[in-house]
């Protein structure tokens, strides 16, 4: 009888198939996983790219006009379907930038009119021989027409024809007109229903009024001296005044009115508040770079955003978030007045035979890739600085949106998180896989991989309504902590080797030294968590969280704990892995060489095994990087750049998951929270390519010893 033994039947064509067909839905599952990751990033790119798209002109008509007298006001509907003009003699037309026919023309107030024009350019204030006349557009119905909000007859006013004028619409039913003659400044508010009230100051020479929006603001402009008058119900008050160098020729107020713009020979320079030790004081901030004062200046009505039109037709326009122009462009010349649309998405230019209507596209102007990452002056800040501080989902206002501080907070809570996870979770790791009991082991290793099926949402609920609080009240044992545990362990191992050889080997054979261990860390943890809180108090009278004074409860230092926790899991069970995992053989040749079991940890084990570990620690910080939840709930949500280690912080990923639903969608506000998952999404490539490329080199340096094994 033959002793081969007898293959096993096989059915060759049926296992072939199997192998093939398996092969294929791994590699197209493979495919299709590197595909969907393609699409999310093709698909953040899409929705990012159009933030830092140039302004551009388009849809250019030309509209023939009857009236050949220039016009002293006008402006268009939201939907740029109507225009309105008002000329020297007070004639107001309604025009249609479509092509139908105009309407017929309303004689408002008598000749030599001179106007005023609220910020928003929706209320006008006509000055004639007659008196002063309020009067608005209104684009509400089936045709357009003009509303007269105080009356349609002219206010019993003292007026000169030629004096400065300047209107403010500071609420529904309430307008304030600011005057100047030659020697006096008067200004007067009517309301309807109400008679009106009236208030002056001595100041001569005035050139020139602008009313703050809101009306509580004046400045008057005479000669070389700029004066700031501030508007209270007992009259006007001189705030701060200041001589201009060199010599102003005009001046303007972005939206809002917080920003001044004053053009010199220099160019235009921008003035706002910022806050002293006597109040708020208005200040030069800066030039702008390539601006003109021979041009044009004109500004949209709800966007810090304004243009300058030169002699020869060139547009130029300038958004208050950057250094210098953001588009240029050039017109036909013989430009005698502009204006924008209200939503600043077209321009209204007027020459002598006619207007012309440009579609503009610029729905973004404050956003740039410098202004994402660069420091920029905000209006009534006292310097340049990092500021994340989203308002509403209106594009109107002006939000301001520095990444750095959310960029700044993801990389401190991941460091402090990781700080504080990979000496707990890479000790662990050692002494379960090298010196633990087997048995032990087997019960150890499942209990701490529980842990990580906690959600993270649970245990940022966890540090922030139990362990914020706790932390406060023992602050200083919290942090000695570490530093105790670390002297206690030090300690145990230097008298260990001073223990008699029959007592080393009853205590710590076979991993027993861990039944003494835990009882001294424990007692430890006590005195730190306990009983130190209590000397503090007796000796201070309070805890150190109450001496800081700006202590806030939900910190740096809470999320970094939470999140720590929440990382052991994770790097301990693979690096425990890479470590058990290292060929028996090479430690028991190590041992039977004469090195002690931490020589062979450290330089023949840990060597072989540093592939596995760094890969353990760099999944850990991938984790910690893109952690949301924790973030969320451990920390103040603070989107600072500076700040210690007791103050709050923001993340990336937390910032998207706050703002996101109050975000309109297609806002400059709704891009640049996809701007920010786009660049989480790129540093967390980088980290995990890297990664990979120093794991590689590390797995062919110490292969040879695995191979041997």
């Amino acid at each position: 009888m033959s002793s081969t033994p007898i293959p096993a039947q096989f059915n060759d064509g049926r296992r072939r198939f199997i192998d093939r067909l398996t092969r294929r839905v791994v590699m197209a599952c493979g495919l299709a996983i590197l595909l969907v990751m393609l699409l999310l990033f093709v698909w953040l790119i899409w929705v990012v790219v159009p933030l830092f798209v140039s302004p551009s002109v388009s849809g250019s008509q030309t509209i023939a006009l009857a009236q050949t007298r220039p016009a002293i006001a006008m402006g268009m509907d939201d939907a740029q379907q109507w225009g309105w003009r008002i000329d020297e003699r007070g004639e107001a037309h309604f025009i249609p930038l479509a092509g139908q026919s105009s309407s017929a023309p309303l004689t408002l107030v008598g000749s030599s009119t001179v106007a005023a024009v609220s910020a928003d350019n929706r209320s006008v204030l006509l000055n004639s021989a007659a008196g002063m006349l309020l009067v608005e557009p209104d684009f509400h119905g089936s045709e357009p027409r003009w509303k007269f909000p105080l009356g349609d007859r002219p206010l019993a006013a003292p007026a000169l024809r030629t004096a400065p004028l300047s209107l403010a619409h500071p609420d529904p039913q309430k307008w304030l007109v600011a005057q100047a003659n030659p020697e006096r400044i008067t200004v007067q508010q009517f309301q309807t229903s109400q008679p009106p009230l009236s208030f002056s100051v001595d100041s001569r020479g005035v050139k020139q009024l602008l009313l703050t929006p809101d009306g509580k603001l004046l400045f008057a402009l005479s000669g070389e001296t700029l004066r700031v008058w501030r508007i209270t119900p007992d009259g006007l008050s001189l705030r701060d005044s200041h001589t201009l160098t060199p010599s102003p020729q005009a001046m303007i107020l972005l939206s809002s009115g917080s920003s001044l713009l004053i053009a010199d020979e220099k160019g235009i320079a921008q003035w706002f508040d910022i806050a002293t030790g006597t109040g708020p004081r208005l200040r030069q901030i800066r030039y702008f770079a390539g601006s003109s004062a021979s041009a044009r200046l004109f500004s949209e009505a709800h966007r810090r955003v304004f243009a300058t039109l030169g002699e020869g037709g060139e547009l130029t326009l300038f958004a208050s978030k950057q250094q210098g122009p953001i588009f240029s462009h050039r017109l036909a010349p013989g430009i005698q007045n502009a204006v924008f649309a209200p939503r600043g998405d077209g321009l209204l230019i007027e020459r002598q035979n006619g207007w012309e209507h440009i579609k503009l596209t610029n729905p973004w102007p404050d956003i740039s890739w410098k202004s994402l990452w660069q420091k920029v002056w905000y209006e009534h800040y006292p310097a340049p600085d990092y500021v994340w501080q989203s308002t509403s989902a209106n594009d109107d206002y002006q939000g301001k949106f520095s990444l750095v501080p959310v960029v700044v907070g993801t990389l401190k809570a991941a460091a402090l998180a990781m700080l504080f996870a990979t000496p707990l979770a890479l000790a662990a790791a050692m002494y379960t896989a090298w010196f633990m009991a087997p048995g032990l082991r087997r019960w150890v290793k499942p209990a701490i991989e529980m842990m990580g099926a906690l959600p993270s949402v649970v245990i940022g609920l966890i540090a922030g309504l139990w362990l914020a609080p706790q932390l406060a009240d023992r602050l200083l044992g919290v942090l000695l902590l570490p530093l105790a545990l670390a002297g206690v362990l030090l300690l145990c191992g230097w008298t260990s080797q001073r223990l008699p050889p029959v007592w080393r080997r009853r205590l710590c054979a076979e991993g027993r030294e861990i039944w003494l261990l835990l009882p001294l860390l424990l007692l430890t943890t006590i005195s730190c968590l306990w009983l130190l809180p209590q000397v503090e108090q007796l000796l201070f009278g309070e805890r150190l969280a109450e001496r800081l004074g700006d202590y806030q409860q939900r910190n740096l230092l809470i999320a970094g704990v939470a999140m720590g926790f929440a990382l052991v899991p994770l790097i301990f069970t693979l690096a425990e892995d890479a470590i058990f995992s290292v060929p028996a053989s090479l430690g028991q040749g190590s041992l039977a060489l004469g090195a002690t079991p931490w020589q062979t940890l450290t330089r023949v084990v840990l060597p072989g095994a540093s592939a596995g570990i760094f890969a353990a620690l760099m999944i850990g910080f991938g984790r910690a990087l893109g952690e949301t939840m924790i973030v969320l709930m451990a920390t103040g949500n603070t989107p600072v750049t500076d700040g210690g280690l007791l103050e709050g912080v923001r993340s990336l990923a937390a910032n998207v998951a706050i703002e996101m639903p109050e975000a309109a969608a297609g806002s400059g506000h709704y891009r640049i929270l996809f701007l920010s998952a786009l660049v989480l999404l790129i540093f967390t490539l980088i980290v995990n390519t890297l990664a990979e490329l120093i794991r590689q080199r590390l797995r062919r340096r110490y292969g040879q010893l695995e191979g041997q094994g």
